[in-house]
Parts: structure tokens; C-alpha cells; sequence
């Protein structure tokens, strides 16, 4: 076994133990972050079907963004959704047998990374040319999208430029998964795509990306708009104790 080996295998055991960690940690933060006040975002559902409802828009068509931004929309859209095939399509190098639903969207997974990438370089286009959204861009915005393109560029590099030995890949995968490391592959831009995926992972629970599991922690969107009909009191503060009397 390669040293190269063995440090890619250490590497993802890190990053998978900060991305779960991180993440798990983040929404059990959420979770008990109190919510004072009934702040739903008008028009709002009146009842908990209705909040379910308007959350699955939101996650599948980002209902609010396209009401803020057409052209922002179009971009973060076309980028989830790419992402999503993207994703799916690696689930290959992670099952054996494939299952069948993957390999039906092998096709699809391949050519989604250009989408993927378009729709990152339209967001970040938008952070120089739009004035009030260049204005409030930080350096870390800038350096996560291009992470994320430059994962996208080198994905789509092994695809189309510099092949690499994918079935080795995949061993080395299914062993990391069973604890049975096995070589991996010494091409540069596998290593550099491997290595850019595992920063990702990371980074992603103290990054902005973590908006995917606090959309369903917003007040102003998993609140029922029921204010009249029921008094709001946040579990916190019910057990806390009244006021003193004046004298």
C-alpha cells in the first residue's frame, strides 16, 4: 500500500468525520435556538399541511428566490439540479451492484457537470456585476464558488481530458467504505478533484453553505400564520418564572 494511499484514506475518514460531526451539530444548534416571536412571511400557510407544502416548493423550486430574482434563480436552480445528478451519478463508485436508477442517469450525470459549472460561473458572474450583491460579497463567498468550480472543472477533466482508471477508483472507494484500502490511482487531476471534494467536506458545516439544512429552521418559513388563532409562547420560555408583583 502506497503512502499516497494511505493519506487520501485518512483524509476522507477526516472530512467525513467533520462533515457529520459539523453538520449534526449545526442542526442540533438550530434545533434549540429559540424562536420568540411568530414571524412567517406573508401570504403564509394556516395550517401545519400547508407549512409542510410550502417547504417542498422552497426545496425543489426555490419559490422565494424566484419571486426576489429571476436571473439568480435561473443560475442557483440550474446548479442544485446539477449538482443533484451529479451526485447521483457518483453513487456508483460507492455501490456494488450499481443499482438501477443510477445507471439509467449515467448519461444525464455526465453532461449535468457542465450545467453545474454554468450555473456556478452565472452566480459568481453575479457577484461583480450586480452592484448591491458585489457590495456585500466577502472573500470566503468568492473562494466557495470557486471550489466549487474548480471540483466541477476537474470532474469534468477526468471525463473529457486526462482519463483516469475508474475502476481502481471505485476499489479504492468500496474499501474505504469496508476498512479494506486499496491503491488509488496517482493522476493529478484525480488527486487534486479528490483532494477539492474533501476540503469541501470540510468546510461545509462553518460555511454559508449550510443554508441546506437551516431552510428548514427558518421561523419565517416553517411557522404556521396563526397568530390570532393560537398565542405563540416558544418552549423556552415556559417554564420561565413570572414577573414579581409591584409593591
Amino acid at each position: 500500500m502506497t503512502l499516497l494511499t494511505i493519506l487520501f484514506a485518512l483524509l476522507f475518514y477526516v472530512a467525513t468525520a467533520l462533515l457529520v460531526g459539523g453538520v449534526g451539530y449545526k442542526i442540533y444548534v438550530y434545533s434549540r435556538t429559540p424562536a420568540p416571536l411568530k414571524i412567517p412571511t406573508t401570504p403564509a400557510p394556516v395550517t401545519q399541511s400547508g407549512v409542510a407544502l410550502r417547504l417542498a416548493r422552497e426545496v425543489v423550486f426555490f419559490e422565494s428566490l424566484f419571486k426576489s430574482s429571476k436571473w439568480t434563480w435561473l443560475f442557483g436552480w440550474l446548479f442544485h439540479f446539477a449538482l443533484l445528478l451529479v451526485v447521483l451519478r457518483h453513487l456508483r463508485y460507492f455501490t456494488e451492484p450499481v443499482w438501477a436508477p443510477i445507471v439509467l442517469i449515467q448519461p444525464l450525470g455526465t453532461y449535468a457537470g457542465f450545467a453545474m459549472v454554468a450555473g456556478l460561473a452565472g452566480l459568481w458572474a453575479r457577484r461583480f456585476f450586480v452592484d448591491r450583491v458585489r457590495y456585500i460579497s466577502t472573500p470566503s463567498d468568492h473562494l466557495m464558488l470557486v471550489l466549487l468550480i474548480a471540483i466541477g472543472l476537474t470532474g469534468l477533466g477526468m471525463r473529457f481530458v486526462a482519463h483516469t482508471d475508474i475502476v481502481a477508483v471505485k476499489a479504492f472507494m468500496l474499501g474505504l467504505l469496508r476498512f479494506d484500502w486499496q491503491p488509488l490511482p496517482a493522476d493529478p487531476v484525480l488527486l487534486v478533484h479528490l483532494f477539492l471534494v474533501a476540503a469541501l467536506m470540510a468546510i461545509f458545516p462553518i460555511s454559508k453553505l449550510l443554508h441546506a439544512p437551516g431552510l428548514f429552521f427558518s421561523p419565517a418559513l416553517n411557522q404556521v400564520d396563526n397568530p390570532r388563532e393560537a398565542r405563540h409562547v416558544t418552549a423556552w420560555a415556559t417554564g420561565a418564572p413570572k414577573p414579581a408583583k409591584e409593591a
